[in-house]
């Protein structure tokens, strides 16, 4: 499944009401522990019922354990053993986020999936420091367990660390998997390493990790990505980047991207994407979102939400017929399909190729 990413119990620009909708039919959405504990604060959320009932969202919730904010914020971070100390870059207060204060608050936001705090260091990150985090990343699994005061009703997932160490990777699930989790996660990366160097420490992860439990790649959310990972044997995904990218008047189909600001879309009457379910195709033309995301103003908003609720779909609508090909015993032929879509000239890049290759699917054949 991909999972929409709502920071703050919002996806951007779309309701949530709107991802339930059969034609996105997303099943979890997520929140940032980071930023739901400095605002509202999770005694707030908690307050509220809860994450899922505060935004109204009656299917599942997952909350990073913010982490991630230590290479997204790293200029305002300072870690240690204790946990991670952020400085504002609003109004410069301290907030000290050890494991057991990132599970308090998550316990406190009541999501149904809740990511241990891990040690996260830039992907392009190499040397000594990369080994620490990955150490760390464990040592800290123990203190999220004890701290964890739900695990009835909150599965507490944790996450394989080790930069593109292929040895570290596999020390380090091994060791997360020795605590019999519910569920992990391959941390750490999507974050500008070479694709090639991508792919192996997915692969890495993944292959030591149980095809039992779920398994999901964090900030992955390219389309061929998320192909080539569910092949690799991923099965949970998320990122901002659907949202992103539209608000960059960019829409995501079969073929790649379609860019509406483009002159050659200007006259374009039809749909975004023809095979596209969502409210969006269903209803609008490339020349009128044209006109809104070149325009400025409040053009610009309007069509960065409506291409985000069809980026949505389409990788919500992506995950799905994966799924579906894997059921139904044909993934291979469905992933050449993809991939002759998005290649039509068969000129597939190595890394994909390569990837492919080693999970037992050769293209061009």
């Amino acid at each position: 499944m991909f999972m929409p990413v709502g920071t703050q119990a919002s996806v951007k620009g779309v309701a949530p009401a709107q991802l339930a909708d059969p034609a996105v039919d997303a099943q979890v959405v997520l929140g940032n522990t980071y930023h739901l504990g400095t605002r509202p604060g999770g005694a707030v959320v908690d307050a509220l019922g809860g994450l899922g009932e505060m935004m109204r969202w009656p299917r599942g919730t997952l909350t990073d354990s913010g982490g991630f904010q230590m290479v997204s914020l790293s200029r305002f971070a300072v870690v240690s053993e204790e946990g991670v100390t952020f400085q504002s870059p609003v109004d410069g207060s301290e907030m000290l986020l050890t494991p057991e204060v990132s599970i308090g608050i998550q316990n406190q936001l009541g999501a149904d999936i809740i990511m241990a705090l891990d040690d996260v260091v830039s992907s392009v990150t190499s040397g000594p420091r990369v080994a620490d985090a990955a150490a760390r990343t464990v040592r800290w699994i123990d203190r999220c367990v004890a701290a964890h005061a739900r695990p009835a009703r909150q599965s507490l997932f944790g996450i394989v660390q080790g930069g593109l160490d292929l040895r570290l990777r596999g020390e380090c699930a091994a060791a997360l998997v020795a605590r019999d989790l519910p569920g992990y996660a391959v941390g750490g990366l999507s974050g500008g390493e070479d694709k090639g160097s991508f792919w192996r420490a997915v692969a890495a992860s993944l292959a030591a990790l149980p095809p039992g439990k779920p398994r999901y790649c964090m900030g992955v959310g390219y389309p061929e990505d998320l192909v080539v990972c569910v092949a690799l044997g991923a099965d949970m995904f998320d990122c901002v980047y659907p949202a992103r990218t539209a608000r960059f008047g960019t829409a995501l189909v079969p073929g790649g991207l379609l860019k509406l600001r483009s002159a050659a879309c200007a006259a374009d009457f039809r749909p975004v994407d023809p095979t596209c379910p969502c409210s969006t195709c269903a209803t609008y033309t490339r020349s009128y979102l044209h006109a809104l995301a070149g325009g400025g103003g409040e053009g610009v908003a309007v069509a960065g939400q409506l291409l985000t609720l069809h980026n949505v779909a389409y990788l919500t609508g992506l995950m799905r017929r994966a799924r579906t090909a894997i059921l139904d015993g044909v993934f291979p032929d469905w992933v050449r399909a993809f991939m002759a879509d998005l290649y039509p000239g068969g000129d597939y890049p190595q890394w994909s190729s390569e990837a492919l290759a080693a999970a037992g699917i050769p293209l061009g054949e």
